[in-house]
């Protein structure tokens, strides 16, 4: 009787700690999608920040009017 309790309690610790070992891999692999959506987030925000001042400069420098800057800008904002 004794060994069977013991049989069970081994059984009831390593059940414990597949379910933690499982719980932290979850942890792992979601915190790194995480990372990597902000990574490209950033990346697609600093290429439309790069184009607007593109367009900043151009429309300075006299080369475009507010109009085709207005309607450039919209279109990069849109995709």
């Amino acid at each position: 009787m004794f060994i069977n309790l013991i049989y069970i309690t081994i059984a009831a610790i390593l059940i414990f700690v597949l379910y933690l070992a499982v719980k932290a891999i979850t942890r792992g692999v979601e915190a790194k999608g995480e990372i990597k959506e902000t990574k490209e987030d950033q990346l697609l925000n600093s290429n439309i920040t790069n184009d607007i001042l593109k367009l900043k400069e151009l429309l300075d420098s006299g080369a475009i009017t507010e109009e085709e800057f207005k309607k450039a800008k919209d279109k990069i904002l849109k995709n």
